[in-house]
């Protein structure tokens, strides 16, 4: 059991000092019975908790009532959430509950706990705060908007506290959240003032002697900048009223941490920043006249004072994209000093500072879809003291089409709603999508079609023997999941193609059937199939035996044997003698092509298994005896003969589109016998999803090694970047196809 935390005298009055301050601040928003629970409730705690100090020893009670008083002051936050607040010391150290507290104060400050105690456990699973998405987790997480102001009143108040802490890591992070998470959110939300001490304090924290050189600085030259500023705007002042214009003038000096932050983009010293503050004109006018007067407010100020044309902003006759309208022009002051000066509207400045261009959005921070409107109407509620009470009612929907996911490792992933286990898995790695059997999602034990939910923390359970399906096209919700399954699956289906194709070349051989391509074609389409993939499917899943496809193909080669037209019997009286066929080479028409489709479809062509061409070869056709053509290639051994004693049997021929044909050829490689030769050569090809190595037969004697590759492909251009790559390993001295 935690050691009992003792209140010590200067913290007791602390406790009721505060606790008096903050009461009376809420004033009439209390509700009848709320002061006497709260304050026996607080009085109990402080008795009897067994709590202990934070790692920077501050007491949780004082430093409750402490962000108490900010919510109030700085953001007006009412009722709910400072009882909220106060009561969520003794909620996280189970002094009471969440429903006792319902019962007690209402739904809405249940609610705001709730919404802090699930934040509480997000920080559990060591997320990368430093991330775009956990600051995107962090406001679909909260259900209510209070919760995260609540968040960065808290980050606010125990940045001023931790000045003197012995803790230097712990204050280090806390820094870091304050810089790259709670910072960002303030901005965002409008809360300006909370922002820059953030910035500063993290800055003053974490870069210590930086902070303290510009803020040395500054005061510095704090009493000569007042002077130099009036001294600019005065002469400004006289000659806009001279021009009947209704103004106001405000200026701002930068924050220290925006200093340093222009020092180090710049690489330049404090006195090399030259921008120190700036001077807004803020014109009171009608909507029809503003751009007439704020370009005359931009005459008399450029008459004045030197302008810089490269530093002219002209938002006013185009404005951005984003609605901001304004003009910003850089002129050379007294002294020789460039000051930037801001002019607009009444009307400008207000959709500026609450409406479409934001402040955050008018630094260049761009927002996601839906963030602009929704934090627009947060920041006017709160500046709306009716808008205080209407909270009530508010739930953060922004991100309800997003879902955000923890690795094991506490990396945060952005999901579309609806994504499931299987999305998860297919984002982390294909391999790893490919073997998802499913997931332990908070140490439960989900299916792949489970749908993530904002907070898991998901670990992917996978299994070798795991496949990917048809169906799992229906599982998935993201493009990326789809695409690489798709990819899968044909992958899967080539293998299993060539799986079956070889079992029914090995069946054809057992049967002492000779397969020809041809023939194979005509009996895949007799058999219904109008895609060649889908039959060897069915044979490597078993839906279809090589023994009846054997048989088929058996029947089709009677089929072509059979008698039928010219080929039937006839009297020799009615044969007329047709001299062509024994004509010479010269008296046929050389233009005549041969166009051979690759799958060699229609016409009973075949390829000559002497030379074994493929698409690509330059070829000729060679008419047989029995009527049917073989393609040779044009360098086949037999071709002088054949052209020699059968010129008149020669077919010139091309090939016709490229198709999907795979093509069986030999390589012979020679070279120096070494470790790993086999497989050096082997993996080249299983590189290329577009080749198979059908087999391979390797000799080795007298340190030379020589064999034989037989390799499918589909055309010559393959065929011959295989060569180069085979030729590329180290120890072939020749590679040539046979």
């Amino acid at each position: 059991m935690a050691e009992r935390l003792v209140f010590t005298t200067e913290e007791r009055e602390e406790t009721f000092r505060l606790y008096a301050k903050v009461k009376e601040m809420l004033g009439s928003s209390l509700q009848e019975g709320d002061e006497e629970r709260i304050r026996r409730h607080l009085t109990e705690y402080m008795e009897h908790t067994e709590s202990g100090r934070d790692v920077f020893g501050l007491n949780p009670v004082v430093e409750s009532l402490r962000m108490a008083q900010t919510v109030v002051e700085e953001i007006g936050l009412r009722r709910d959430a400072v009882l909220a607040i106060m009561l969520r010391p003794s909620v996280e150290e189970g002094f009471t509950t969440i429903e006792q507290i319902r019962t007690d104060y209402g739904e809405a400050v249940a609610r705001i706990l709730h919404g802090l105690q699930r934040i509480q456990q997000l920080y559990k699973k060591n997320p990368v705060i430093e991330s775009e998405n956990f600051r995107n987790l962090l406001l679909s997480f909260a259900e209510d908007m209070r919760v995260i102001l609540i968040m960065i009143a808290d980050r606010v108040n125990l940045m001023r506290q931790i000045r003197d802490a012995s803790n230097d890591e712990a204050r280090r992070r806390v820094s870091e959240e304050a810089a790259y998470l709670y910072a960002p959110l303030a901005h965002k939300l409008g809360l300006y003032k909370l922002k820059s001490e953030l910035e500063d304090l993290s800055l003053k924290y974490l870069e210590h002697d930086a902070y303290y050189h510009i803020k040395e600085k500054l005061n510095a030259t704090k009493k000569s900048r007042d002077a130099y500023i009036a001294n600019f705007i005065t002469p400004i002042q006289e000659r806009l009223e001279a021009a009947g214009l209704k103004f106001h003038m405000k200026g701002r000096t930068k924050s220290i941490h925006s200093i340093w932050q222009k020092m180090k983009k710049q690489k330049c010293p404090f006195e090399g920043v030259y921008d120190l503050f700036a001077i807004r004109i803020i014109i009171d006018c009608p909507e029809e006249k503003e751009k007439m007067q704020c370009w005359q407010a931009y005459s008399i100020v450029t008459d004045m004072y030197q302008p810089n044309p490269k530093r002219l902003r002209d938002w006013l006759s185009v404005p951005k994209s984003n609605g901001y309208e304004s003009l910003h022009i850089t002129v050379l002051g007294p002294e020789q000093k460039w000051v930037e000066v801001q002019i607009r509207t009444e009307r400008m400045d207000e959709v500026a500072e609450r409406g479409v261009a934001a402040h955050w959005r008018y630094k260049g921070v761009k927002a996601e879809s839906g963030m602009d409107d929704w934090l627009n109407s947060i920041r006017q509620m709160l500046e709306n003291s009716d808008g205080v009470e209407a909270m009530d009612q508010f739930k953060m929907d922004l991100y309800e089409d997003e879902v955000f996911v923890f690795t094991p490792r506490g990396d945060l992933l952005k999901f579309p709603k609806g994504a499931t286990v299987l999305d998860f898995a297919y984002h982390i790695h294909s391999k790893i999508g490919n073997q998802c059997v499913g997931a332990r999602i908070n140490n439960k034990v989900v299916n792949i079609r489970h749908q993530l939910q904002s907070g898991d923390q998901v670990e992917v359970m996978t299994q070798t023997n795991q496949k990917p399906k048809q169906e799992w096209l229906s599982i998935v919700k993201t493009s990326r999941a789809k695409s690489k399954i798709r990819l899968a699956l044909k992958e899967t289906q080539q293998a299993d193609g060539l799986f079956a194709k070889e079992a029914l070349e090995r069946k054809f051989r057992n049967r002492k059937i000779e397969m020809e391509e041809p023939v194979m074609m005509r009996v895949i389409k007799r058999m219904g199939f109008k895609e060649t993939s889908e039959f060897y499917r069915q044979i490597a899943n078993g839906q279809l035996d090589t023994n009846v496809v054997a048989d088929k193909y058996l029947e089709e080669k009677q089929r072509e044997t059979l008698p039928t037209g010219d080929n039937q019997a006839r009297s020799a009286a009615e044969f007329q003698f047709d001299s062509t066929l024994n004509a010479p080479p010269s008296s046929l028409n050389q233009n005549d092509v041969l166009v051979i489709d690759q799958n060699l479809k229609g016409i009973d062509f075949q390829l000559a298994k002497c030379c074994h061409p493929i698409y690509g070869d330059a070829v000729f056709g060679f008419l047989t005896a029995g009527g049917g053509i073989k393609i040779h290639r044009d360098d086949c051994p037999n071709a002088a003969e054949l052209r020699k004693r059968f010129g008149y049997r020669i077919v010139k021929a091309r090939w016709s589109g490229k198709g999907s044909s795979m093509y069986s050829i030999t390589l012979r490689v020679i070279g120096t016998d070494d470790i790993g030769i086999v497989n050096n050569l082997t993996s080249i090809i299983s590189k290329d999803e577009r080749l198979v190595l059908r087999s391979i037969n390797i000799d080795s004697h007298d340190g030379l090694f020589s064999g034989n590759l037989v390799v499918m492909l589909d055309d010559t251009s393959r065929l011959e970047m295989l060569i180069r790559k085979l030729r590329t390993v180290k120890g072939v001295k020749q590679v040539v196809r046979i």
